[in-house]
């Protein structure tokens, strides 16, 4: 049968990202619908959670830039191909992407990618270094945004006998289910992050880095205050500096420096994140760089919480406004904190009806099985 096929992702380190739990999701999935399903990366923290059982897991250096290491990879891809009598080699980042590449032009295997982000190109050779990305017989993008933005920046890439299509990520909204959280759970998290709970809760999630617009939203906080001194509230800065410590330091300088110590706290990590919002009253997505697909706001939206996110990239695809949530003029702290002040001002009544839309959307839109079950159909698709 056509679905009994063999199918290989190869993705540089297996995180908490949107490329990484996708990647995840995708591979225990495949063996539901009757394909046998291999993963190729260097490490990460998801690997623990892997089911030896449905998926086989190899690890490889593939999240090496070193052509030396790119060459070699793509060899020994090659023999596991072979070996395995892998069908179709799924390429989720541009080094790994390189070996595949090579590795099914040797064994004439099928080759996709999924294309997660925009990628810097300052130069020619960055460019083309990016290109591998279009090279593949299917061509993911993540998002319209990220459709938009191949067909701007790699057109003369782009091979029109070529399949080329917008794959919505998704997310485990059973995971992000509100009906889901326990009291207990919820008093813990209370307590360790010391929370009050007469305090509207602000919550940032997202790694400390500059495109990610913490200083923004800093600032937006120093706004809202003065214009709504009645308000009481504190603002969660989640995420981790990963190495970026002068950032974390800046970060931290600048709530100093608008007395806003006591309305700031900044947590590292959240082991469970529906719990982290569910104790938000809004979620705040400050982006002064396009999101390619913006995981926070549908996470938000899958919870019920008010999500607040700046107008460009992914978001503008992800938040239909002013009914599951707000959007932002991107890199404005003023128009942030004048949607700060409307959202937390919205009766019960309005709040519930936004959580409901919200729901409603990521189920409807940007759901796992969905994700999963598209993936899959073009697998298909391809093999035949």
């Amino acid at each position: 049968m056509a679905s009994k096929f063999k199918v290989l992702q190869v993705i540089p380190k297996l995180g908490y990202g949107g490329a990484e739990t996708g990647c995840y999701d995708l591979a225990h999935y495949l063996p539901e619908v009757g394909c046998k399903s291999y993963i190729i990366t260097s490490g990460g923290e998801l690997i623990k959670y892997i089911d030896k059982k449905k998926v086989k897991l190899i690890k490889l250096p593939v999240h090496s830039k070193n052509p030396l290491l790119i060459l070699i990879n793509s060899i020994i891809i090659s023999f596991i191909i072979l070996f395995l009598n892998i069908s179709i080699v799924h390429a989720r980042s541009r080094a790994p992407a390189w070996s595949c590449y090579f590795a099914t032009k040797i064994t004439r295997r099928k080759f996709v990618t999924t294309f997660h982000g925009t990628y810097n190109f300052e130069n020619k050779i960055k460019k083309f270094y990016n290109s591998i990305m279009i090279k593949s017989d299917l061509l993911i993008a993540g998002s319209n945004f990220i459709f938009s933005h191949i067909h701007e920046n790699y057109s003369k890439y782009l091979n029109s006998k070529k399949k080329f299509l917008v794959i919505f990520r998704g997310i485990n909204t059973e995971y992000f289910d509100p009906n889901n959280i326990k009291e207990d759970e919820i008093i813990e998290l209370t307590n360790l992050w010391k929370l009050d709970t007469n305090k509207k809760v602000i919550l940032l999630p997202g790694r400390l880095t500059s495109w990610k617009g913490q200083e923004m939203f800093i600032e937006a906080l120093n706004i809202f205050r003065s214009t709504n001194p009645e308000i009481d509230f504190t603002a969660i800065i989640l995420g981790n500096d990963q190495g970026r410590t002068v950032f974390r330091k800046k970060l931290e300088r600048l709530t100093e420096q608008y007395n806003l110590t006591k309305n700031i706290k900044f947590i590292d990590y959240c082991k469970k994140m529906p719990l982290a919002y569910h104790l938000s009253d809004v979620a705040v997505s400050s982006s002064i760089e396009p999101e390619a697909f913006g995981r926070v706001a549908v996470e938000a939206q899958s919870m019920k919480k008010p999500i607040i996110a700046s107008n460009i990239g992914g978001s503008n695809e992800t938040i239909i406004d002013n009914k599951t949530g707000l959007l932002f003029e991107s890199s404005n702290p003023q128009s942030l904190s004048n949607k700060l002040s409307k959202i937390i001002k919205l009766d019960t009544l309005t709040l519930d009806l936004m959580g409901n839309e919200g729901r409603k959307n990521v189920l409807n839109r940007f759901n796992i099985e969905k994700m999963c079950f598209n993936t899959y159909s073009e697998y298909k698709k391809l093999i035949n």
